[in-house]
């Protein structure tokens, strides 16, 4: 106890307390002031804020820590006195790491499983570097290894790739996640600008990724030369759908024939929604909720309606008969203003006369006048937006009210009695 307490009351003990408290205080005066002259970091963002303001805050929160450690080194090499040992300063960067670490897993990972296995192994890596001995046991992981000719694999390499490859994926999930809403917030920026902008981030991200992970396994980017050109021939023959339609989905993205929110209508019949844009497909949804994956390479080599890409507005008709001893002038008033009184119907004197309700004559037909109304709406008619059902309900009423009939099929039947010779008529 004694040999305990003269170590710590020694000199070199004291200065390196001092070292530390110092630079404890220090990181705290300039945390907080940063912290007070920045909105995003000062105070908790409320309930429903964007995933960018939280991680925001939350990343602050860490300015601290970093400068105790950026001091505490800085103390080490600007001490005064020869620190021999400095192991009080070492135990103080290793506790601050480690509760930086602690505290990064509980903010950022929300899988219980993962948060348990980087706790597990990233604990004991952050002493055994504060202890010097990481090297020694990175050697001998290194020796631990498996030859297949001219292929070795080490244990060493094999937890890297597992550790570090994780990290990365987390990592470049969390930023891809977090850089598209930050770039689709940008209201100052066009829509379909945004949109090209995220998906390019995506990409970005993806290829990033993919030489992170290169360099980390040890493979030299040189070394990829052939396995470039075997894989331009499997492009050109086994993978050529599937890189057409990565090629198309690029050219839908820069072009902007295509957007979210769009409503299309393809060749077959088939329309909806658009609601996501992918590297291989995009998404429709229709208005029964099913989603229609739809190959990006049929939007580049096929023809197909994209009704909202321009105006929201949609021009319909909707088609009814009438008696023809009608009055078909005072009907075309009566239907106008009738269908004119929907909510969602375009009329009024702010809007051209071509965009008011229209009713008109179409033909004459067996039973009656076969007459139709045509009408503009800021949507699509179907689904939520439905309005043909509303205004044939409309016309159906206002005609009732007002004397108007809808003729019924009016057909002649000859029954023939070949048992007596005559012929009864029958007329209905």
């Amino acid at each position: 106890m004694q040999v305990i307490l003269d170590t710590l009351l020694s000199q070199e003990s004291l200065v390196q307390l001092g070292l530390i408290a110092i630079s404890f205080l220090a990181a705290k005066i300039v945390a907080s002031g940063i912290r007070s002259r920045l909105p995003s970091l000062k105070s908790k963002p409320s309930e429903g804020a964007s995933n960018r303001q939280v991680i925001v805050f939350k990343l602050g929160r860490y300015i601290q820590l970093a400068l105790s450690v950026v001091l505490l080194k800085l103390a080490v090499e600007l001490a005064p006195v020869t620190i021999e040992p400095d192991w009080l300063i070492s135990v103080a960067i290793t506790g601050v790491l480690l509760f930086a670490f602690v505290s990064f897993l509980k903010d950022f990972i929300e899988n219980s499983l993962a948060y348990k296995a980087m706790l597990v192994i990233g604990v004991p890596l952050l002493l055994l570097q504060s202890l010097g001995a990481l090297p020694y046991i990175t050697s001998v992981l290194e020796s631990i290894s498996l030859e297949i000719g001219n292929i070795r694999v080490s244990l060493l390499g094999v937890l890297r790739v597992a550790i570090f490859g994780s990290f990365v994926f987390w990592l470049a999930r969390v930023s891809n996640t977090t850089g598209q809403e930050v770039i689709r917030n940008q209201k100052s920026i066009d829509f379909r600008t945004r949109e090209v902008a995220a998906k390019l981030f995506e990409i970005c991200i993806a290829i990033a990724v993919i030489l992170v992970l290169l360099q980390i396994m040890g493979i030299n980017l040189t070394a990829l030369a052939v396995f470039g050109g075997a894989l331009g021939v499997g492009l050109g023959f086994g993978l050529q759908s599937i890189a057409s339609n990565f090629i198309s989905g690029l050219i839908i993205l820069l072009d902007r024939s295509l957007s979210i929110g769009d409503f299309v209508e393809l060749e077959d019949g088939r329309s909806g929604f658009v609601t996501a844009l992918n590297m291989r497909s995009t998404t429709l949804e229709t208005f029964d909720g099913k989603d229609i994956m739809v190959p990006n390479e049929m939007f580049i080599t096929s023809s197909f309606v994209n009704c909202t890409r321009k105006d929201q507005k949609q021009r319909y008709r909707v088609d009814f008969s009438v008696a023809y001893d009608s009055d078909i002038r005072k009907l075309v008033d009566l239907i106008k203003e009738a269908v004119a009184t929907h909510p969602q119907v375009l009329s009024g004197e702010e809007y051209p006369i071509e965009e008011r309700p229209d009713c008109e004559i179409d033909s004459f037909g067996d039973s009656g006048v076969n007459m139709f109304v045509e009408f503009w709406i800021e949507a699509i008619d179907d689904g939520k937006n439905r309005v043909g059902g509303d205004l044939l309900l409309i016309i159906f009423e206002t005609m009732r009210e007002n004397g108007f009939t809808i003729p019924f099929p009016q057909r002649e039947v000859r029954i023939l009695n070949e048992n007596h010779g005559d012929t009864d008529n029958l007329t209905t």
